[in-house]
């Protein structure tokens, strides 16, 4: 059953059983909408990215599973199991599941009936730190963030790799390149659907920054947006910037705050947009994942 919960206490009469509402006249949330929690029953949920049909694929790290939420019937079904520990997912331009498998530090490319083909798992002989979150620009090529959070199911003890940084696969997946380095923990990671822009939080240093993509995917003219990290990160259809961790906090473009979605749980770990006329944000946290009617529809590519 789902479980229906409203955000932002009213009063504080009402303590002991709190009601959260919406504004009505939010810029970005529906008039009346209600988060609604739609499972609970994962372990740490993570990596949420919709496919052409509103359908939203997720992971569920310590399970070694990826799921599906039918955007259609609002069930969730399991996609794959043995799922390479994934974290971090996002389609490619043929329909391709590309997701950080942290298990052996890859980047792999999962068909719609779950084939796998290992893209990389390594970087001038050296064990990437592991995979965590991926954008495929319009011209298929793939930016993924490599922090190091130890693992328990690694043998090693300490990186290969000393620098925590971006990297960028070419759209022929033939070269890998380092794109961003000057950062202390790059995490959540976010294109715009023209492929001119790239965000990159660093959640190490609680700053978030803007990029020029080059034509030959290289970055430039890196600029600081927030003063503040994320772990996952999403766009709207108008540019503004989603981030996580204490619940969901939307912002403009130029960095004004907008809006904070308060997530009843304690880190908020990744949201995207999905539904059948993507205006529906689903939201990954702990053990459970959320979905809010929106006014906007998610950037798409």
């Amino acid at each position: 059953m789902m479980k229906r919960i409203k955000l932002f206490s009213l009063f504080t009469l009402l303590i002991l059983f709190p009601l959260f509402v919406f504004a009505q006249d939010s810029p970005v949330i529906a008039d009346g909408a209600e988060l609604i929690e739609v499972d609970d029953s994962f372990v740490f949920t993570e990596g949420p990215i919709a496919d052409d049909n509103g359908n939203v694929y997720f992971t569920d790290q310590p399970n070694n599973r990826i799921y599906k939420w039918d955007a259609n019937t609002n069930t969730i079904d399991l996609f794959m199991e043995n799922a390479g520990r994934a974290n971090g997912l996002y389609f490619d331009n043929e329909g391709n599941l590309i997701a950080a498998a942290d298990e052996k530090n890859e980047l792999w490319s999962i068909t719609p009936n779950g084939e796998v083909t290992v893209l990389l798992d390594e970087f001038e002989g050296k064990k990437l730190n592991g995979p965590n979150d991926i954008w495929v620009a319009p011209n298929g090529g793939i930016y993924f963030t490599d922090p190091y959070y130890h693992r328990e199911w690694w043998t090693r003890t300490e990186p290969d790799i000393k620098e925590q940084r971006v990297y960028y696969l070419s759209p022929d997946r033939t070269e890998l390149s380092v794109v961003a380095d000057q950062l202390v923990k790059p995490n959540g990671i976010i294109g715009t659907p023209d492929g001119k822009t790239l965000y990159i939080a660093d959640i190490g240093d609680s700053k978030t920054y803007s990029y020029t993509i080059n034509p030959d995917g290289t970055l430039k003219n890196r600029s600081l947006v927030l003063e503040e990290g994320s772990d996952g990160m999403t766009l709207d259809e108008l540019g503004n910037i989603y981030i996580t961790g204490d619940g969901v906090t939307i912002y403009s473009a130029d960095g004004e705050f907008l809006q904070h979605i308060d997530v009843p749980k304690g880190w908020t770990s990744n949201v995207t947009f999905g539904g059948p006329d993507n205006s529906t944000l689903f939201i990954t946290a702990l053990e459970a994942v959320y979905t809010l009617p929106m006014n906007v529809k998610g950037a798409s590519l």
